[in-house]
């Protein structure tokens, strides 16, 4: 990995730089192998600095974009996932450990816990518990070594995420790079495959082919929703490692 990565967290290399450069991958394809890099005499500290101040942008666009959808990722589950997945009527995971994480949960949220019969007379004030409860649960869960499953969880909801929310400029940006290779095609015609300028730009079109057919094909509601709730039950289910932590250790037999 280049070491200018070392600037960005894990999280942001691989859930919003990463996204960001799928998405312009053929215009800066169509830049590398059309432009001519010669008379450019920039000093390695200025490009790195400007490369830094790119990545950030887009990656700080990407989250946006991934931002703005969330909410309609939610609409089509009926609700946050971490809330949704805690309701009784959910059967994601087993009634039991629900009510468990339901008592560990709610003293540590200093509150009570709805009852079956509270949730089924009001499931929004029994949701406020269940989002409360979420937040802490993301709080206190922000060691990435420790939880590590969770934190890799979290990167792939928020690369499909970021990823869906740029997929029409991902593709626009495709239909541009097109557009400007085959307008050049047609000015060199006849083509020469032989001729080191055609070859790049045709280098770019199947880029740009392999690219599209990835983001129609791959980058889709379907994958985002599939991760959010796998993000999700690895996030309610690591109340099992704070549940763990109170129980008092087994005292070891004296060795006879």
């Amino acid at each position: 990995m280049p070491a200018w990565f070392k600037f960005f967290d894990a999280y942001t290399i691989r859930a919003r730089v990463f996204p960001a450069i799928i998405a312009a991958i053929p215009a800066l394809a169509m830049v590398v192998l059309l432009v001519s890099w010669t008379g450019l005499a920039l000093s390695s500290g200025v490009a790195t600095v400007g490369l830094l101040v790119i990545l950030y942008m887009f990656s700080d666009f990407a989250r946006s974009q991934g931002r703005k959808i969330e909410p309609r990722i939610y609409e089509l589950q009926g609700g946050k996932p971490s809330v949704t997945m805690m309701r009784r009527a959910d059967t994601s995971l087993d009634t039991a450990s629900k009510d468990r994480y339901r008592t560990f949960l709610a003293s540590k949220l200093t509150r009570t816990a709805p009852t079956a019969a509270e949730e089924e007379k009001n499931q929004a004030d029994a949701d406020a518990f269940y989002e409360q409860a979420g937040t802490w649960l993301r709080e206190s869960t922000r060691d990435t070594k420790k939880f590590s499953i969770l934190f890799n969880e979290n990167i792939t909801y928020g690369y499909r995420r970021n990823l869906l929310g740029l997929k029409w400029i991902a593709l626009g940006l495709n239909l541009i790079a097109v557009a400007i290779c085959a307008s050049l095609v047609w000015r060199n015609a006849p083509v020469n495959i032989d001729d080191s300028f055609t070859g790049r730009v045709l280098v770019v079109l199947v880029v740009a082919v392999i690219h599209a057919v990835y983001i129609v094909a791959v980058v889709n509601q379907r994958s985002v929703i599939a991760a959010a709730r796998t993000y999700a039950r690895q996030l309610i289910l690591s109340t099992e490692t704070f549940l763990a932590a109170g129980k008092p250790k087994a005292k070891k037999k004296a060795s006879s």
